[in-house]
């Protein structure tokens, strides 16, 4: 409605200042002054309704805002109720009786794997220390056993190639491997 108001003033002011001309070209002087005087009221009047719009403007941004800021409000108090009511459906009582049940059955669970493992019939006849100890009697015969072996062999005899069909390379001996190594090493200490 301002907008229209607007509209139909600045048609009147240049209305006026057509008639201003009119008169200055009639050499009325009085009667154009009296319409440039009526142009500048109308524009008086356009600038309030400018202030007008403005404050309306203003007032709207401010309503939305205010609007914008109830709405945010009520999300964190609908937020707030939420959560609470979720607090009060869990309380800590309730999440330690739970904990201490899946412990419970955790346990339930290692004890009936441990009695599915556990070996029955013949497998459940043996004596882990018997069984043990014969072991380690087949790991020292096994090492007396190489003890007992010639720790080194003779160098075979050189063969004879004819010259013309000699070997373009040496052939690499064999390479002595980390186990015999330590081999050797626990034969040098047993023999002290």
């Amino acid at each position: 409605m301002l907008e229209k108001k607007e509209k139909v003033l600045l048609k009147k002011a240049s209305v006026e200042v057509e008639k201003a001309k009119d008169y200055s070209k009639a050499k009325n002087k009085r009667a154009a002054i009296q319409c440039l005087k009526r142009k500048r009221l109308y524009e008086q009047q356009i600038e309030q309704l400018g202030n007008f719009q403005l404050r309306i403007h203003d007032q709207m941004i401010m309503l939305e805002g205010a609007k914008a800021t109830t709405e945010t409000v009520d999300a964190l108090r609908t937020g707030a109720s939420t959560m609470k009511a979720m607090q009060k459906a869990t309380n800590i009582d309730d999440v330690d009786k739970t904990m201490d049940e899946i412990n419970e059955q955790t346990e339930n669970m290692k004890q009936i794997q441990e009695a599915l493992s556990t070996p029955i019939g013949a497998a459940a006849d043996f004596d882990e220390d018997e069984l043990e100890a014969e072991l380690e009697e087949l790991e020292g015969a096994e090492l007396e056993e190489q003890l007992l072996q010639p720790a080194t062999t003779a160098p075979a005899a050189p063969v004879q190639v004819p010259a013309g069909r000699q070997q373009a390379r040496p052939v690499p001996q064999k390479q002595r491997t980390a186990e015999e190594d330590e081999l050797a090493a626990l034969q040098a200490e047993m023999a002290l």
